[in-house]
């Protein structure tokens, strides 16, 4: 527990501290410097704060080890599902949208960021899982997760990991355009999709056998297809139902007991 008291308050500390030119203005502090693309170097909080942590408790063997989940590709069909099926989403989405509304199928704003439009797909997937893949999912996933997995099953640890993880957003509601103007029920709303990722990225961590790597994938691909310019909100809105059944369906096939086919990551105690 003391491990976990320590990574969540030097995630939120680090994140918070690096945001706070963004959200400064809001509590009267002002002028301070911003940076180029300083909203993903916040993003970094929980990385930072997964490596100290681990070095605190558990030296050089845990570093490594931890090191070790962030290079590990395999197995290749879940890094191959982390990549492309946020992607198949859009697509279906799009589809279900061409029925219902009679829209033209247009997908050439899935390749495009709202906020970064000069980024092409790669140069935006790379971003997107430097800043907020591994910059995320090494503390959410690869450290958090499993230190949660040794006290609780997969769901309970999933669910109790979601309201940390949405603690850590919380200076974005100041500056953050999407977030900003978020009425109550748009938060529970963006809550539940916190939920519904934390169920999929418990699922493919434990399938993986801890790859960080595939949840990082998986973390960035779904930021860019619900990020993405796609001109009729209905395909949004049909992309979360969509990956609602997909977490609801996670949970009915493999169990909340380990959400996967084997038994789920724990970490040993130092």
């Amino acid at each position: 527990m003391r491990q976990l008291i320590t990574y969540f308050g030097l995630a939120y500390l680090i994140s918070w501290v690096i945001w706070l030119p963004l959200h400064g203005p809001v509590f009267g502090l002002t002028n301070l410097p911003v940076l180029p693309y300083h909203h993903g170097f916040g993003g970094l909080g929980p990385l930072i704060a997964s490596f100290l942590t681990t070095w605190i408790y558990q030296r050089n063997k845990g570093v490594k080890l931890l090191i070790k989940k962030c290079l590990q590709p395999r197995p290749i069909l879940y890094l191959i599902i982390a990549l492309l099926s946020p992607f198949l989403l859009a697509f279906i989405a799009t589809i279900i949208n061409f029925f219902v509304s009679k829209t033209p199928i247009n997908l050439s704003g899935l390749f495009v960021s709202k906020e970064f439009p000069q980024f092409n797909l790669f140069t935006f997937f790379v971003y997107n899982l430097i800043f907020f893949g591994f910059g995320e999912e090494v503390g959410w996933r690869g450290f958090a997760l499993p230190r949660l997995q040794n006290k609780f099953n997969a769901l309970t640890s999933s669910i109790i990991l979601t309201v940390f993880w949405a603690i850590w957003h919380w200076p974005l509601f100041f500056y953050r355009p999407g977030l900003a103007s978020m009425e109550l029920a748009g938060i529970f709303g963006w809550i539940f999709s916190l939920l519904t990722g934390s169920v999929l990225l418990t699922w493919l961590y434990n399938s993986s056998k801890a790859s960080v790597l595939i949840c990082a994938v998986f973390h960035s691909t779904i930021d860019i297809a619900f990020m993405a310019d796609l001109a009729d909100k209905n395909i949004m809105n049909y992309m979360g139902f969509l990956i609602t059944v997909w977490g609801v369906l996670t949970i009915i096939i493999f169990k909340p007991k380990n959400l996967a086919t084997n038994n789920r990551e724990k970490v040993a105690a130092p």
